[in-house]
């Protein structure tokens, strides 16, 4: 995990864009009124300061949203205030050489360079900035591991739901085996209940035949014949 914030890694880049456009304001001024490559070093100052303003108005944006919730990146109000005076400090440096250009006059050149030595002052150094970025680098380190105790208690839990996943499969697998242990016996007992049904319908299609083939007379006999055999078991039964 890189522990540069990245707030100052561009800001170092803007510094030294900065420090160039300053390099060549300095250039600019030396040169006479008359030199003929004053004007196409002017048109490139002037593009270099568009290009600085740009990325310090995106740097702009992105300390706004981290003032709307400072313990989010970690940064406090004084943090906060830091980055804007660079801000500024920046704008202002950059506007100052702007409105030199514009004016197209190098009598106050030494006020501007006053003006713009100021300005650098204003802006937080290489020390001020390291000393920044090692708070920061704390700051990234506790958050690391906190992240990191976050993830083990999440494998934890995770562990812990793999085995009640792996216990709900064993008892499925019981219940399944159950329920196919009793599928079978009710198939068998289907088979059964078809089976006696069939043999039913065979003994009364047989006692049909027979009585057809008796006739009435053999159908009455057959009837007395029962009735004394109901009879007799009725008798057994009471009497053993």
């Amino acid at each position: 995990m890189s522990a540069a914030d990245p707030f100052y890694l561009v800001k170092e880049e803007i510094d030294e864009s900065v420090k160039k456009v300053e390099g060549n304001f300095e250039t600019w001024e030396k040169q006479g009124t008359g030199a003929s490559e004053r004007a196409s070093l002017k048109r490139d100052l002037l593009a270099g300061i568009e290009s600085v303003e740009w990325q310090v108005n995106e740097l702009d944006k992105a300390i706004a949203v981290a003032e709307r919730d400072p313990s989010r990146f970690g940064i406090d109000a004084a943090e906060i205030g830091r980055r804007r005076k660079w801000s500024t400090a920046t704008h202002d440096t950059i506007d100052t050489i702007r409105k030199a250009l514009h004016d197209g006059r190098t009598s106050n050149a030494s006020s501007t360079r006053r003006e713009l030595m100021r300005m650098e002052d204003d802006r937080p150094g290489p020390k001020a900035n390291r000393s920044l970025m090692e708070g920061n680098d704390d700051f990234l380190s506790l958050e690391s591991e906190r992240q990191a105790l976050i993830l083990k208690d999440q494998d934890e839990d995770l562990d812990e739901i793999s085995a009640s996943v792996v216990r709900i499969g064993d008892v499925g697998l019981t219940i399944h085996e159950e329920l196919s242990g009793q599928e079978k016996i009710v198939s068998d007992l289907d088979k059964d209940m078809d089976g006696t049904a069939n043999r039913m319908e065979l003994a009364q299609k047989r006692l049909a035949h027979v009585l057809k083939k008796a006739g009435l007379k053999g159908q009455l006999c057959l009837i007395a014949a029962l009735v004394i055999l109901l009879m007799i078991l009725t008798l057994l039964v009471f009497f053993t």
